[in-house]
């Protein structure tokens, strides 16, 4: 992929983030989500690739905009799979609750799993622990093995999990342990991602959340040089077949980042709608001007930069068109 791709595709993310954040603390997710799909789908018309939605929105008679399969980009430049969340944290929005994102992740063509709408189970964790851990092991042994490794007391190691009743004898474990325990209400993809920021405090992000984040997550931590191991979590025959129809042959089988994302390049880009762990929320500024906060990281250079801007809010017609709050 072009390196130019990465900055193209960061002020995709900016414009629906502006966007969502209109509709932040209004009590009404789905106007925030329809507003931030709404502006990055217009803002990607000016993007150079050929891309493919291969995780957006819904299928096509689902999801009228970035639906899988959709064509996006100009047209021109390289051939791309596109996973696309416009508001990762529709309820924090709705709550002005912190580390809502609007995310996207780019691959070479063929190389992003084409992951069914269902939960996955999933081990995330940073640099540190890369290629140390399974989420093949008992959950205890993990724990401890974690600790061993970080050099740290069990009673010092911190572990984020979404507050789920599905959670419940995951969070028996974590309390019988002894870790610290941090409880997200929502936010997947930022709470696999906190493990590789060392001031987020978050040692390792464990437990079930939807397959199509893990997806997403899985690239931000290969920029990041941490990982994220996962297992879909079919409900039934219906679901396995689904599985099977996107080409994922043994749905039981343990998914690495390969599996997940390619072993090539890869770009990531968020910008943060609400305040989180290590991006800041948009704010909206006198004389007509909001503040972003992105981060858009390359796998094959390992390249992490964090973007701050400033933009004059009548110059971003994709934003305001859709975000107008009356």
């Amino acid at each position: 992929m072009q390196r130019e791709l990465s900055l193209e595709i960061v002020r995709v993310t900016e414009a629906a983030a502006l966007a969502a954040a209109r509709w932040m603390g209004r009590g009404d997710k789905n106007e925030a989500d329809g507003a931030a799909t709404a502006a990055m789908r217009e803002s990607f018309r000016s993007v150079s690739m050929k891309g493919t939605v291969v995780i957006g929105e819904g299928e096509m008679d689902e999801a009228p905009m970035l639906y899988i399969g959709e064509s996006v980009g100009s047209g021109d430049g390289p051939e791309v799979d596109i996973a696309v969340d416009p508001v990762e944290g529709t309820e924090l929005v709705s709550k002005a609750l912190n580390n809502a994102l609007a995310v996207i992740a780019a691959a070479d063509k063929g190389k992003l799993l084409h992951a069914p709408d269902m939960y996955m189970e999933k081990l995330a964790v940073g640099p540190a622990l890369c290629g140390k851990l399974s989420l093949d092991e008992p959950l205890e042994k993990t724990l401890r093995s974690a600790a061993r490794l970080l050099d740290k007391n069990i009673a010092d190691l911190t572990v984020s999990i979404l507050d789920r009743e599905r959670h419940a004898e995951h969070i028996a474990v974590l309390r019988r342990v002894g870790v610290r325990l941090k409880l997200l209400s929502d936010g997947d993809v930022a709470g696999a991602m906190a493990p590789a920021f060392p001031e987020s405090g978050v040692d390792l992000y464990i437990g079930s959340g939807g397959a199509p984040e893990g997806v997403l997550a899985a690239a931000a931590l290969h920029c990041l040089g941490g990982e994220l191991q996962g297992r879909l979590m079919p409900s039934g025959e219906e679901d396995a077949a689904r599985c099977r129809a996107m080409g994922i042959d043994d749905p039981a089988k343990l998914l690495r980042l390969p599996d997940m994302i390619g072993d090539d390049d890869v770009i990531f880009a968020a910008t943060g709608i609400t305040p989180g762990d290590f991006l800041g929320g948009v704010r909206f500024l006198s004389a007509e001007r909001a503040e972003t906060h992105s981060i858009v990281m390359r796998a094959k250079t390992r390249t992490i930069r964090y973007v701050r801007s400033i933009h004059h809010l009548p110059s971003k017609p994709v934003a305001l068109a859709v975000a107008v709050v009356g």
